[in-house]
């Protein structure tokens, strides 16, 4: 370990002690507020070219398991651009662990900041807005790592699947549209008996023998993805139910004639309370995104179907006559409350 630090696009510091890979970093910088769950959020493909801030500060205590253990990684790498902790454990006593997490993340080229103030930092990025951002050694001037902006480029191209690939169970077969689909969300349908084709993200998949369509989360800005948007339109003619995930909601609705928007700081934990318009219900929810969608912008036969209980963002969308719907959270949660599995058997059941 040597002494490195992060610099915010406003020029603010944040002195501290580097671990993993020794080089620096740049992306967006965002905050998570879970607990628990880094290995689940440092695989999710949904934090491609960001910089990840723990605001709990005992990370890394329970250490990472084996690559073999494929129910604990969203992925088969580490997706972040660099890791920033309050303070940074290498524990590897836990029953499951085979490695620590300053290892796994030296092994994988990304680099870490330990022993800044996160809560300071979490602020900042809360009162300012989310912000770009790089992890520097201290040898190093800052200006020797370019800021890098993932909302700018299609970045969905570097976390979707090459070419297309059926994962076969059952007789109904659901299209996997890959933006950077976690793993957890293809275990979701195959345990629920439907094969499924796992296409990418650009795929005109129209022509398919299917039951119904699948839009996974990923990274990025959803206005990035015309080609994705444009199949999604001519699919909705098709009838089929879909369902869409996190920026899947996003993709359904720009496909419906809707708009996005880009949160101030997004929403990032395990926490979320939604609550589910026209009904007493509320659940907690897993979340990750950086964009939500404008609810006024929505045509007259969608409706809103779940909202933010904190900031009455959208967090779900429906058709009022077909069956098109999308959340906005994680029902699969890894990591995080499972409130919200019963959504995939409600689209299963539909196919």
């Amino acid at each position: 370990m040597s002494a490195a630090y992060l610099e915010l696009e406003d020029g603010t510091k944040f002195e501290g002690i580097g671990f993993g890979h020794p080089a620096g970093g740049a992306g967006e910088v965002v905050f998570n507020t879970g607990m628990v769950g880094y290995v689940e959020s440092l695989s999710d493909p949904s934090y491609r070219g960001q910089i990840l801030v723990m605001t709990y500060p005992l990370i890394g205590n329970y250490g990472v398991p084996a690559a073999d253990r494929t129910e604990r990684f969203e992925s088969d790498r580490i997706q972040v651009k660099g890791l920033v902790t309050s303070s940074i454990q290498s524990d590897t006593t836990h029953a499951t662990a085979a490695r620590s997490l300053p290892d796994w993340l030296t092994a994988s080229g990304v680099p870490g900041l330990s022993g800044i103030d996160t809560r300071q930092l979490t602020i900042r990025l809360r009162e300012r807005g989310t912000m770009l951002g790089r992890i520097v050694p201290a040898t190093e001037p800052s200006e020797s790592i370019a800021l890098f902006d993932p909302n700018r480029i299609e970045i969905v191209r570097e976390v979707t699947i090459r070419s297309p690939y059926l994962h076969r169970r059952g007789k109904k077969r659901v299209v996997l549209v890959d933006c950077g689909v976690k793993q957890s969300i293809l275990r979701a349908l195959l345990e629920r008996d439907a094969s499924v084709l796992q296409v990418p993200a650009d795929w005109d998949y129209t022509g398919e023998a299917l039951d119904g369509i699948l839009l996974s989360n990923g990274p990025g800005n959803p206005e990035q993805c015309p080609a994705t948007i444009s199949v999604l339109r001519r699919a909705l003619a098709l009838g089929r139910p879909v369902f869409g995930i996190c920026l899947g909601c996003q993709l359904l609705a720009l496909a419906a004639g809707a708009r996005t928007y880009k949160l101030r700081y997004g929403h990032r934990g395990q926490n979320q309370p939604c609550r589910e318009n026209g009904t007493e219900h509320c659940r907690l929810t897993s979340q990750n995104h950086g964009y939500a969608v404008e609810a006024g912008t929505l045509p007259p036969d969608w409706e809103v179907w779940f909202s933010n209980a904190n900031d009455g963002s959208v967090e779900g969308i429906r058709h009022r006559t077909r069956p098109f719907s999308a959340v906005q959270f994680h029902p699969e949660a890894a990591p995080g409350p499972f409130d919200s599995q019963e959504l995939f058997d409600q689209f299963v059941q539909m196919l």
